[in-house]
């Protein structure tokens, strides 16, 4: 159904553009942007590749790499899919803070969806909340973690994920 939407958006789109325009000028529009989304798609991909490697091969969680080149990777494929509204939102998702916005809320997806170890191995040490007195249970999340280490002092703190339903 919403692949359905998504078609009629475009068409809808693209006859605005076309009688705005003109018919030719979409057309090379729609061209243009596909032939964009192409040389990006090439691009983000090498640079999604080369992220991953470089923090694998450093130690540390690629999850960040990893989630920036998926974000890259999505946008030139919207830009290669011929459509107005499709390479719009592809282009969009190549400028810088709109690609942090987006990767941000892949990360916290993420996260969401998959445990907090394999969060952990991800993303890396997640930040806490951390309160002076005993620690509260709330009535939507599960404590996992009773004890947070600052500097060799111990603190009480909790990791608070919400339930899945």
């Amino acid at each position: 159904m919403a692949l359905l939407l998504a078609v009629v958006l475009e068409l809808a789109v693209f006859v605005l553009v076309g009688r705005a325009l003109g018919f030719g000028a979409a057309v090379l529009l729609v061209f243009a942007a596909s032939l964009l989304g192409l040389v990006l798609l090439r691009r983000e991909g090498m640079r999604a590749w080369r992220g991953f490697r470089s923090a694998a091969e450093a130690g540390q969680p690629p999850g960040r790499q990893v989630t920036d080149g998926l974000v890259g990777l999505a946008g030139a494929l919207l830009l290669a899919v011929p459509g107005l509204v499709s390479g719009l939102v592809g282009l969009l998702l190549m400028v810088p803070p709109l690609r942090r916005l987006a990767r941000s809320g892949v990360q916290r997806t993420t996260e969401r969806r998959v445990s907090s170890m394999v969060a952990g191995d991800l993303f890396g040490p997640r930040t806490v909340r951390v309160r002076q007195g005993a620690p509260q249970p709330t009535p939507r999340a599960e404590p996992e973690q009773p004890v947070v280490v600052d500097g060799g002092r111990a603190i009480e703190g909790e990791i608070i994920e919400p339930r899945r339903n």
